[in-house]
């Protein structure tokens, strides 16, 4: 079996699902960049892990990220690299080291073409750092097009990216729902809410989306909405709150730790994810696992794959505040086939659980080692080593 690195920033609940699959079918060692997220602030894990890992921060300074990774890289010596995509000093550092060696490097994206339309040159920058890895490991269609969009081969791109421990959902989903008086109780949420969770920034659209439920409400709609997270945007989303006269129909409890999510989904009616720009959107596939309808922006990459129209949600426009307010009082009437669409977010999201995850990593290194990389140029050689050293 073939040594294997691969590199996070951070290793939250979904990257430890994951990697304990992926346990399972290859020698790894797994590099986090840091202990602790900047962006999420999920309790830190120490349990022991049947997989290697190493932490960089916890053992070199922060300037000394790319010397502290090349340096675990070289002790490790391994036969394919897997890398955190194509922009970020982690993932620089990582492609210089591996180019430097020749050693085959597989590419984790979930960019697409809808994050953002960039100019000629950073196409072009994009397109040489791509074509510098032997495979690709992405969430969905979306992925693939846009990789292939800047010249990578579709036959050496797997799936499985996106993944979460869909059984760990569903589980405490439902045991949650069979004590759902106590949950609710402990929760203090009403009886009927739709459920969201996001970071309180701007991509998130979560203005828009306020807007909208105000609309639903001021229509006749009855439900509540539980918005889970947290931000830079909390104090205006407060005062807007207060301006559409939201007040306690709108619930916002902060960021919450993974194990009190699935008590959420347990009690919540449906699940709506309204970013303009969201490579794939985990948390649509919390909110499936649990067996929630699903009410997703058709920017969001997880919505070919994770969102049937009228089998188990809908879609919308992000920028259309009537369009979403529409998809509640849809979800929302009395007579909505709750039940049956339940059934089928459940069914749906079944395949993208860790073993998709392992299964898609496996096929990756199979063929970045079928594919090994050629010479390094010197154009590509000093654009590394001009980003290694940002």
């Amino acid at each position: 079996m073939n040594p294997a690195a691969i590199i996070f920033d951070n290793f939250g609940p979904y990257h430890l699902a994951r990697l304990r699959a992926a346990a399972d079918t290859c020698d790894l060692l797994a590099i986090e960049v840091a202990g602790r997220s900047a962006t999420y602030a999920w309790d830190a894990s120490r349990v022991t892990e049947k997989f290697r890992r190493e932490t960089l921060i916890d053992c070199v300074p922060r300037g000394e990220i790319a010397r502290g990774l090349r340096a675990t890289l070289e002790r490790f010596n391994p036969a394919v690299v897997v890398v955190p995509g194509w922009a970020s000093p982690a993932a620089w550092a990582a492609m210089q080291w591996c180019t430097q060696r020749r050693v085959a490097m597989v590419c984790l994206s979930e960019s697409t073409s809808h994050d953002e339309t960039p100019a000629a040159w950073k196409h072009a920058l994009k397109s040489r750092l791509v074509r510098l890895f032997s495979a690709a490991l992405v969430g969905g269609q979306r992925h693939v097009e846009n990789l292939t969009q800047l010249g990578f081969p579709a036959e050496r791109i797997a799936f499985g990216y996106d993944a979460v421990d869909n059984d760990y959902f569903a589980m405490n989903a439902a045991a949650a729902s069979a004590n759902a008086d106590e949950t609710r109780n402990k929760l203090n949420v009403p009886a009927n809410f739709f459920l969201a969770s996001a970071r309180f920034v701007e991509k998130k659209n979560l203005e828009r989306f306020l807007e909208a439920f105000a609309r639903y409400r001021n229509g006749g709609g009855t439900w509540s909405l539980v918005l889970l997270g947290d931000g830079p945007l909390r104090p205006a989303l407060e005062k807007r709150r207060d301006e559409l006269g939201l007040g306690a129909h709108l619930l916002m409890p902060g960021f919450r730790q993974y194990g009190e999510l699935p008590a959420y989904y347990a009690l919540a009616g449906a699940f709506i994810h309204a970013s303009l720009v969201e490579p794939w959107g985990l948390v649509v596939n919390e909110a499936a696992a649990s067996g929630l309808p699903l009410i997703v922006s058709n920017r969001c990459g997880c919505a070919p794959e994770l969102v049937r129209a009228g089998v188990n949600g809908f879609t919308f426009d992000p920028t259309d505040v009537r369009a979403l307010e529409a998809r509640m009082e849809k979800i929302a009437a009395p007579d909505f086939p709750r039940a049956a669409f339940s059934a089928a977010s459940r069914e749906i999201v079944a395949p993208w659980g860790p073993q998709r995850f392992a299964q898609g990593l496996a096929q990756a290194i199979d063929t970045a080692l079928a594919h090994p990389p050629a010479p390094a140029g010197l154009i590509d050689r000093n654009l590394l080593s001009f980003l290694a050293r940002r």
